[in-house]
Parts: C-alpha cells; sequence; structure tokens
C-alpha cells in the first residue's frame, strides 16, 4: 500500500509492550483530530511529537486507525509539549508536580538545561544536588534512546528490533550497529540477512568484506537448523554461502576460518569429510553422546521381582514377551528405549514401568515435548505429567530472549527417574537440556514410535540413539487383539510395511473418499466437517483435525482453513474479528501457536500465572479487544494475550500440517491428500497422519497418492553424527 506521512503529538499511551515496543496511542494532529496510532515506538511518551510513515487501515468493529511502519521522533519544544512529556512519568524521579515547577522555572529552555547545564536544577525548591544528577542520568538515557530510534528510521529499519538492541548495547547501541551492522541478525534481534545487508551497504561494507561473509556463513547453518541438520559439509556450507551472498569460495573459507579460531564456530572431519558447527550444536551433540553412552554402560540393582507388576496390575491379557522384557530392563538399567507402533502396548507398559519404580521407592516424573503430549500422557497413565520446558523450569534472560533452564547440572531435577514420551519429537539441544539437569543415578526411559517424523528442530536425536546399538531397545511388535479390531491401527502397520492401506467397510473407522478434483475434495472436507460426521457419527466439530502434508496448493492449510473458517465459525454482526495482512481472526476460531516463546506470559482460572507458550500449541479465541489492541486466546485454561503486532505467532488449525500434529492424538482426522509435493509424499508422513486418529480415519484425495507415499521409505536425510559420536564416546570409555 502507498506510505502516507502522518505528523503530530501523542496525547496518550493506551498500550505498551516494554520488550519489544509496540505501542497504542492516542495521535493529536495538528488541525486538533484524534486518531488511534499502532505500531512499533520504543520508549515514547505523551508530549512527544512524531513523523509517522505508514498506512490508514479501516475495521468494520474498530473503526479507522493508522499503522505505521516507520517513525520518526522530535523532542518536545513548547512549553505545554515539555510539561506533557515531563509529567508522563518519562524521567525518573519527575511526576506532575516537579515537572511544573521546572517547566515554570526554564520554559522551552528546559530540554537543553537538563541536557547541557542540569546543576541548575538545584534552583527549584525540592531538587537536591544528588537529584539533579539522577534527572539528568535518566534523560541522557531517553536522549540516547532517541538517537537509537533515528539512526533506525534513517536507514528504514524495524523498530520492533531496537528495543532488545538498547537492552543488549545500552548507549553504545549505534556504535555497535555501525561497526558491524549484521549482528542485527542474531535471532535475539531477527533481523533478515537482507535487510542487514542493506544497512551495510549504506555504511559502506565491501560486500566481500569479513563482517558480511561470516554473517552469510552463521545466517546459512542457523538456517540449516531449520531443515533438521546440526552441522553441513562445509562445501555444501561454502555453495549455500555462494547462492546468498554472492562470493567465491577462497573468501568463504577465510571466514570459516576466522570464525573457527573464534570459536562461534566448531570445524570436524566426519567420514573423511570436514563439516562445519555452529558451536551451540557442536556442544549439544557432543554432551547428549557422552552422556547417554557414559548411562548405557551403567547397571542398577533391584530389590523388588519386575515380574511381580504384572500381578498387581490385573490385566485381563497376558502381557507379550517385549512388555515383560522392557519392565525388567527398567529395574536394572540406567537408560531405556521402548518403541512400537500402535496397539502394541507401549501405554500399558510405560504404566507397568511407573508402577515398578512406586514400588522401588523412586520418584518419577513424567515428560512429553508438547502441552498436548503431555496431558495425553498425564490422562493415559493417570497421574501428572509435564512439558520437558516446564519440567526444567525455563525461563528468559532478563529482556535478552535467551532461554535458560532453572533446571540443570548446578540444580539438578529432584527426582530418581524420568519417563520421556514422544521422543521422535525430541531435537538435540532440548536432549541436552534434559540430560544436563539429570543427578547422575538418575534412570530414563525413552518412549516413542521411531517410524514417525522427526523432530521439527535440528537432530534426529530417536533413530541415532537406536542405530548406534548401545541403549538398550525394547521394540514391541505384536498388535494385541483388542487394537487389532480397529483398521486405523492395522493400516498403520501396513502402511509402514509398505502395503497400501485397505478401505473400510460400513463399520470400519478407516476410509479412503477417492477424489480427483481439488476443489470438489475442499467442498467434500468441508461437508465433513460441518454435517456429515457430526450428524451420521456424533462427532462434534471441534473434535475433528483436517490434515494435510502441505501449506500451499488447493488442498494446504491455507486455504482449508480458510473455507473451514467460514464454515465452522462464520462472521456475525456481534462477534469481534481482528484483520492481520489477508487474514482475519475472530473470536471463537481455533488457532496455533506456531514457534516457541518463552516470554508470553499466560495465566489460569485459578490464578496460577507463568511463562512460555509452545510451537503446536492450539488453543481457541477468546476476546479481542479493540481498546488494548491485543487478542486473547485459551490454551486449555492457559489465557494468553497478545498484542495484534505479535499475530505473526499464531495460525489458524481447523486445519494444520502433519508435522505441527506431531505428539497430538484426535478424535476423528480427516487427511487431505491432493498434488502432494514430491519432498513431502512419504511413508513417515501418511504413517504419521493414519496414527494421530483415535476413533475415525477419513482421507480424502487422490488414492494414487496415497500408494505412492506408502511406497516412498526413502528418509530426507539430515546431517547429524550423535550414533556416530555415542559409539566414539563408548570406545573411548572402555580403552
Amino acid at each position: 500500500m502507498p506510505q502516507i506521512e502522518l505528523s503530530g503529538s501523542v496525547a496518550a499511551v493506551i498500550y505498551r509492550n516494554e520488550d519489544n515496543g509496540y505501542a497504542v496511542l492516542r495521535f493529536v494532529q495538528p488541525d486538533g483530530g484524534e486518531t488511534t496510532v499502532v505500531g512499533s515506538f520504543p520508549a515514547v511518551q505523551p508530549g512527544e511529537q512524531l513523523t509517522l510513515h505508514g498506512s490508514w487501515t479501516n475495521h468494520p468493529a474498530y473503526g479507522s486507525q493508522f499503522k505505521a511502519e516507520r517513525v520518526t521522533y522530535r523532542m518536545p519544544r513548547t512549553s505545554d509539549e515539555i510539561f506533557s512529556f515531563l509529567a508522563s512519568g518519562a524521567i525518573k524521579g519527575v511526576g506532575a508536580n516537579l515537572a511544573k515547577s521546572i517547566v515554570s522555572y526554564f520554559g522551552e529552555d528546559t530540554l537543553r538545561v537538563l541536557e547541557e547545564d542540569p546543576h541548575q536544577l538545584v534552583n527549584i525548591k525540592g531538587i537536591t544536588g544528588e537529584k539533579a544528577k539522577l534527572i539528568a542520568e535518566a534523560f541522557s538515557k531517553q536522549r540516547v534512546f532517541r538517537k537509537l530510534a533515528e539512526f533506525f528510521d534513517q536507514n528504514e529499519l524495524d523498530l520492533r528490533h531496537a528495543m532488545k538492541l538498547y537492552h543488549a548495547y545500552g548507549d553504545n547501541a549505534v556504535e555497535a550497529l555501525r561497526e558491524n551492522p549484521y549482528l542485527l541478525g542474531d535471532p535475539l534481534y531477527g533481523a533478515k540477512f537482507e535487510d542487514c545487508d542493506k544497512l551495510a551497504k549504506t555504511l559502506g561494507f565491501a560486500y566481500d568484506s569479513l563482517e558480511r561473509v561470516q554473517a552469510a556463513v552463521v545466517f546459512v547453518l542457523r538456517h540449516n537448523t531449520d531443515n533438521g541438520h546440526v552441522f553441513l559439509p562445509t562445501p555444501q556450507l561454502a555453495q549455500a554461502v555462494n547462492n546468498l551472498a554472492g562470493v567465491p569460495r577462497d573468501v568463504v573459507e577465510d571466514a570459516l576460518e576466522v570464525l573457527y579460531d573464534s570459536g562461534e564456530l566448531v570445524s570436524e572431519r566426519l567420514g573423511g569429510e570436514p563439516v562445519a558447527y555452529l558451536r551451540s550444536m557442536y556442544v549439544a551433540e557432543v554432551a547428549v553422546a557422552e552422556t547417554l553412552a557414559k548411562m548405557s554402560s551403567m547397571e542398577k540393582t533391584s530389590s523388588y521381582n519386575p515380574d511381580n507388576i504384572w500381578k498387581e496390575l490385573n490385566m485381563t491379557i497376558e502381557p507379550a514377551q517385549g512388555q515383560r522384557d522392557a519392565v525388567t530392563q527398567a529395574a536394572t538399567r540406567s537408560v531405556l528405549v521402548l518403541t512400537g507402533g500402535p496397539g502394541t502396548g507401549k501405554t500399558t507398559t510405560v504404566r507397568a514401568i511407573i508402577t515398578l519404580f512406586d514400588r522401588m521407592g523412586l520418584k518419577t516424573a513424567l515428560a512429553a515435548p508438547t502441552g498436548r503430549a503431555a496431558k495425553r500422557m498425564a490422562e493415559l497413565c493417570g497421574r501428572d505429567a509435564q512439558t520437558i520446558h516446564r519440567l526444567l523450569e525455563v525461563k528468559m534472560e532478563d529482556r535478552s530472549g535467551a532461554m535458560i533452564f532453572n533446571r540443570n547440572r548446578e540444580s539438578p531435577l529432584p527426582v530418581n527417574a524420568v519417563v520421556l514420551d514422544e521422543i521422535s519429537m525430541v531435537d538435540i539441544e532440548l536432549m541436552h537440556a534434559l540430560l544436563e539437569a539429570l543427578k547422575p543415578d538418575c534412570r530414563l526411559i525413552l518412549v516413542g514410535d521411531a517410524d514417525q517424523l522427526p523432530s521439527v528442530g535440528p537432530g534426529n536425536v530417536f533413530r541415532d540413539i537406536i542405530a548406534s546399538g548401545l541403549v538398550p531397545t525394547v521394540r514391541l511388535t505384536e498388535i494385541f487383539r483388542q487394537a487389532a479390531e480397529s483398521l486405523i491401527i492395522r493400516n498403520a502397520h501396513r502402511i509402514n510395511s509398505g502395503i497400501v492401506p485397505e478401505n473400510g467397510r460400513k463399520s470400519d473407522d478407516f476410509f479412503i473418499m477417492k477424489c480427483r478434483d481439488a476443489g470438489a475434495a475442499v467442498n467434500l472436507i468441508e461437508d465433513l466437517c460441518v454435517n456429515r460426521l457430526p450428524r451420521n457419527m456424533g462427532i462434534a466439530p471441534d473434535q475433528i483435525q483436517v490434515l494435510t502434508p502441505t501449506r500451499i496448493n488447493d488442498t494446504g492449510t491455507h486455504e482449508l482453513n480458510r473455507r473451514l473458517q467460514f464454515a465452522l465459525n462464520p462472521p456475525e454482526a456481534l462477534k469481534p474479528e481482528r484483520q492481520f495482512g489477508s487474514v482475519t481472526f475472530r473470536v471463537g476460531d481455533r488457532v496455533m501457536q506456531i514457534r516457541n516463546n518463552y516470554e508470553l506470559s499466560w495465566k489460569r482460572q485459578s490464578g496460577e500465572v507463568g511463562e512460555g507458550v509452545f510451537n503446536g500449541d492450539v488453543g481457541t479465541v477468546t476476546e479481542i479487544s479493540p481498546r488494548l489492541q491485543s487478542l486473547t486466546v485459551d490454551f486449555e485454561d492457559k489465557l494468553v494475550e497478545y498484542a495484534f503486532e505479535q499475530l505473526t505467532e499464531i495460525e489458524h488449525a481447523f486445519a494444520t500440517t502433519v508435522h505441527k500434529a506431531q505428539g497430538s492424538e484426535y478424535r476423528a482426522v480427516v487427511l487431505a491428500l491432493m498434488n502432494v509435493p514430491r519432498t513431502l509424499a512419504s511413508r513417515s508422513i501418511l504413517y504419521t497422519a493414519v496414527t494421530r486418529a483415535r476413533e475415525l480415519l477419513v482421507i480424502v484425495g487422490d488414492e494414487n497418492a496415497v500408494a505412492a507415499m506408502t511406497q516412498n521409505d526413502r528418509p530426507h536425510r539430515r546431517f547429524s553424527a550423535l550414533g556416530a559420536r555415542m559409539t566414539m564416546a563408548a570406545n573411548e570409555a572402555r580403552a
């Protein structure tokens, strides 16, 4: 949209987020007209003069408001403006009464006195020399931040990055940026490489400057952790940097040497090939390998006979030998892997292991990677389970954005055993954090389905652990009779064996509804969710989850969410909604948090408060406030308030990708399979989708896609060396 310039003064700050600078202002224009302005205005105060560049938006519920993309600050000039500024509390130690006295004495010269000759303040009754000094220091901080804001405005940088930069560098923020504009690309600040590049060019940095090439190298490695890679082979890294920054390989190699020398990156040779790690990835992988190798060699003793557990559980079905083996090994090993597909008795075995630990007098913690997985674990096991983050008591470093855990090597978990479910979802960094928090004698049970998708984050932790052959592993393979009556379970095992699933009959729980036309498929999915499944199967729409492998194309999450939102939660005259880009959020919408955010605060109805909302958490929009410029989501009794500027954190979840559904189970799943991209047409994606359904699975789409995905067992390669490092650590311990 074309940019509009708007000038005026801040009459009031209606809402402010101190950490990212987002604010809602009542803004007065020179003609006296007032309007609501939203945007990033770090440290803005009433009385300040602003020049804004942005656009008008108009919403049927909220009316006209101005969304500022850029802002130029001008300190107040008139006596009235200066009084409003000082009386607002902008300067610590100065309230309305003192502000009136200061402005009455100095008039329009007030701000010059504060900056250049603050000792004159002692002429005001009630201001001592010490207080004058404190007032001057507080005003100086305001001036420093204004200079930073001006620098951002002049270089068309997003002011949302400025607040954290100021917290990190204080008075030296501008100088730090001039020295190295690429520091703004650190995940802490979140600027894109191209934005840093633009600033660097303005500041005169050459295209092959060491700072630029180093930044490109680090950016490529960080970007590839999102693709699951723990490291990259050096030739592949050099080519990727060349594609991004256009610099030759010898320049990349020079930058790599500097990064290795500084310790920011680590160089290794794996399989005879040079590779490069971000230091954090290297530390995590080495530590996990060494810890698991050590735990694998440790044996335990137990005075309790594990065979008695099965008698205590009063099972009506004789346990399989694999289940018995798992309980026996849990009694005598420090670490154990329990894996198996649906219907093979993993949950029963976990309950037996927990009971065993109770009889042994062990204090046991239950954990899972996501809130939904933890809740499901708690329901199945009959006791409290937590997310790994909550178990480790995650918190944020003060204003730095860095994640730290209160539970660590210095302050380990006060438990004797940890049972971790859905281990396939755990990446290398989270596994490192968990292992760091275990006492030396703590037992660890890793539970999951090794045939599901790997973690979204870096690493291939579960498969690497199993492949190493070091950790005692029990794979449950026997499908119990009751479970075998479910076509969902039988077909999941068929898919896992490379056999195309059967289509169900009327009494079954698995159906393939063939459809070759994308438009017809979307219509059918909508009809299933709105009419057919609620009416014929008694399954409410909020118990149906639509899954798809992809976000794009006519049956991706974008289009399905648009259609399902309109069908399941249509607009109404009195129902609040908020337009955000091309998306409209509405009270009653099902939404999902799409990235880990350890800063977001939540509260429960009970009054309990905490911080942290995590990737994959699903909730319902309960309130949209035009006054506070915020949207509230209920994540299963955790109420989280998002400023409108933070709505990039959530997306609609009427339909979601299979990857996002990991760790969750739904009463009914409708799976859209049309025009599946080749990179997503894999057996593991189909298997993971099918195993998300508890009572009903309906595939809508092309039966050829079902067959192709069943037969494609070629996993996407991830650069990870955990298994090899575990073997090396074990060999070194034996040497």
